[in-house]
């Protein structure tokens, strides 16, 4: 627990908490907003609202002068994509949160046991190899879903030790099996024939992207997280539990074998739906819940809503600078956030480095 606590100053009242959390709302509400307008086409806030009084009332009580074309960038492609961004956002933070708390360690993120390289091995062999066997548009979710199953059922063989898993050896089976599963993605992608359009669909998907984004998607992903969300909320205080030590926790009534499998399957689950919807983003899992966690406390009941929060934020603000950047082109929403994840990955390491010697 120390290792969580000795850097915190944490927001301490009820008052500032809630303070905190109407704030993060509002910026929140203009990022969306922005990315509402913003994009290689701009659109003037006072034709959204007006298209949105027509689009709700089921009437024309505005008078809105643009085309078919603008009201389907508008409803059909940036409504669904921002909030896609907020749900992927919120969840990859949801992940972090989970790995950090099982591993007992703020430098865990939802890449720690392989599970997003397995769905991201899963979503590329649907790319490249899917159409040979499985039509439609939900080959790739379903894809990643089976690779990120297939992941964590190797690292949890691997890490087993006399039927007992230990975070230690969890962390060691989670680098082989990512390493296993990244080098089958980068085989897959070798073996294609170099420039087809496979093979550009594949390494743009593994760089992360959100143009794909529907309202079907968004259905998707905002109901698995909202699930995961309702049951890592209901555990929070054994979660804190976990934070003292296994044994300590153990003493508390916890049973850790049951929460630390419902702790992996949550994350399985909510990592394999992204990554079919998102692709790879990196250090949103990471970076989000540790700054979070400065910031408001190390008790999940505070902090699991906060860092949602937050790391939804973040996502959509990212994904706007994705497609504004170099307009009318688009950069991927993962080098983005690894542009700002990275520095601050490498900055956690020398602190705790320091710590260390300390």
């Amino acid at each position: 627990m120390s290792k969580f606590k000795k850097h915190f100053l944490p927001l301490e009242s009820k008052s500032t908490y809630l303070g905190f959390i109407l704030i993060m709302v509002l910026i929140l509400c203009v990022s969306i907003v922005i990315s509402i307008i913003l994009g290689s086409v701009d659109i003037e806030l006072k034709d959204i609202a007006g298209f949105l009084a027509n689009k709700f009332s089921g009437r024309r009580v505005v008078e809105v002068t643009w085309d078919k074309s603008i009201e389907s960038i508008v409803w059909d492609i940036r409504f669904p994509r921002v909030f896609v961004a907020f749900f992927v956002g919120a969840g990859l933070t949801l992940c972090g949160i989970i790995m950090q708390a099982l591993t007992k360690n703020t430098l865990a993120d939802p890449y720690v046991l392989g599970i997003s390289q397995g769905a991201s091995a899963g979503a590329v062999f649907m790319i490249m190899y899917g159409s040979l066997f499985f039509y439609g548009p939900y080959g790739t979710m379903l894809g990643a879903f089976i690779g990120a199953v297939i992941s964590i059922i190797i690292a949890l063989n691997i890490a087993k030790i006399r039927n007992k898993i230990t975070a230690t050896q969890l962390i060691l089976a989670g680098i082989a099996v990512a390493a296993l599963f990244g080098a089958a993605t980068n085989l897959m992608i070798y073996m294609q024939r170099t420039g087809s359009d496979k093979v550009k669909t594949a390494q743009y998907w593994m760089m992360g992207s959100l143009s794909g984004s529907t309202w079907e998607r968004l259905l998707y992903v905002s109901i698995t997280f909202l699930l995961c969300f309702i049951v890592i909320y209901s555990i929070r205080k054994m979660l804190d539990a976990m934070l003292l030590g296994d044994d300590v926790a153990m003493t508390l009534g916890v049973n850790t074998s049951k929460l630390k499998l419902i702790m992996i399957l949550v994350a399985t689950l909510l990592t394999g739906v992204i990554v079919s919807i998102s692709g790879v983003i990196g250090f949103v899992g990471l970076t989000i819940p540790h700054i979070t966690r400065s910031i408001v406390g190390s008790k999940h009941t505070r902090l699991i809503p906060a860092a949602t929060l937050v790391g939804g934020t973040f996502l959509v603000v990212a994904d706007v600078i994705s497609r504004v950047i170099i307009s009318p082109e688009e950069l991927p929403i993962g080098v983005v956030s690894a542009f700002f994840g990275a520095p601050f990955f490498l900055y956690l390491i020398k602190k705790s480095n320091n710590g260390g010697r300390g």
